[in-house]
């Protein structure tokens, strides 16, 4: 009998024809002054990544607010979509399937991303952290408090890069909710110290989410829509656990299980050691399996037997690979065959050239599995 891992799987109205999911990954490849990604190096990259149950992209802009790292792909403009139907057709022409993460980072920017403006957050405390820039790493600023007006303009930005998704061929979208980034900071007590409607209560911390949910949901089928969290996120930009963070993600999950038809949900376990951190959760998948009756995908820290036992265990649906995936492009190939997997170069993950990118070997014959 085939590897769990390896087995296919429906979700929604798209057929896996395995479980091994390419994680988003930011990779700084997108050199050029549109931030669009190139038919050279992108579609090549994802491209030998084919084989992946699903690709997940690296995150784009949902516009130029958005954005705080050099490099980094958007899809809020004509060239990029330009750009990125590239990638979708090399992509589907490989038979492979390809879902496109939304990204704002919030506060985890710089002004001088932004004309000298300020960046945008629920509220107006600094992160205390470093972005790079291309003047090299700068410290962040104290942002902008969004107003209501701010939040309704993100929201549209939203809904429009939902729409340039689907033009540029996408099967779906992920909206990335994680890792200390823009909804993450709404999530967060230590980053939302609002007192509106969009503050306080767990209710009301989530809100912004759901209504930019709500809001994407009648432009595309909710089947193809995703969604990512990291629930014990601790001490990354300058954002801590509380009482409330675990309570907080129980509502949200809990909700979108309920009232929702998410393609999938997309759960990190913890980046880090945190048995000894309070209001941690330790298992992340555990935890949220029976929560969630939908498809749930897991991530961080999977290898072959992790990932195989996650599903045998019926803890997860899916489970996706990040680093593995940079120095592996034929993954599937490889635990097919157990062939040994190769290890990646650190130096070269957000450099700009195909050096660490698309010259990494496959080993295997990397077929996609009928």
């Amino acid at each position: 009998r085939e590897q769990p891992v390896l087995q296919p799987y429906t979700m929604g109205d798209l057929t896996l024809p395995n479980r091994v999911i390419m994680a988003p990954m930011t990779r700084s490849r997108a050199k050029n002054a549109q931030n669009a990604p190139t038919e050279y190096l992108h579609a090549e990259y994802y491209t030998q990544r084919a084989t992946a149950g699903l690709i997940i992209t690296e995150g784009a802009q949902v516009s130029p607010r958005g954005v705080g790292y050099i490099h980094t792909p958007g899809i809020h403009s004509s060239e990029q979509v330009t750009g990125w139907k590239k990638v979708t057709k090399a992509v589907h022409d490989a038979d492979g399937r390809i879902f496109i993460q939304l990204w704002h980072v919030g506060r985890i920017s710089h002004p001088h991303f932004h004309d000298g403006e300020l960046p945008l957050a629920p509220s107006p405390l600094n992160p205390g952290a470093k972005v790079y820039t291309p003047d090299g790493f700068k410290e962040t600023v104290t942002p902008r408090k969004m107003t209501l007006e701010d939040m309704e303009t993100t929201k549209q930005e939203f809904v429009t890069a939902a729409k340039n998704a689907m033009e540029a061929g996408f099967d779906g979208i992920e909206i990335h909710s994680s890792n200390g980034y823009l909804f993450h900071q709404f999530f967060n007590r230590t980053s939302n110290m609002r007192e509106d409607q969009y503050g306080g209560s767990i209710e009301n911390r989530a809100r912004f989410f759901f209504e930019v949910l709500d809001a994407i949901k009648e432009v595309m089928p909710e089947n193809r829509i995703g969604a990512r969290f990291n629930p014990s996120l601790h001490n990354a930009f300058g954002m801590t656990l509380d009482e409330e963070t675990l309570p907080t993600f129980d509502y949200i999950i809990e909700k979108l299980s309920s009232d929702y038809d998410l393609a999938y949900i997309h759960l990190s376990e913890p980046f880090t050691d945190v048995s000894d951190v309070p209001h941690a959760e330790t298992q992340i998948a555990k935890r949220y399996r029976p929560k969630y009756k939908g498809t749930l995908m897991i991530n961080t820290g999977f290898d072959q037997d992790k990932a195989n036992k996650v599903i045998k265990d019926g803890d997860a649906d899916l489970v996706s690979f990040a680093k593995l995936y940079i120095s592996n492009p034929d993954l599937v190939g490889r635990f097919r065959e157990n062939v040994p997997v190769s290890a990646w170069d650190e130096d070269t993950f957000y450099t700009q050239g195909k050096e660490g990118y698309i010259d990494y070997e496959a080993k295997t014959r990397n077929l996609i599995s009928k």
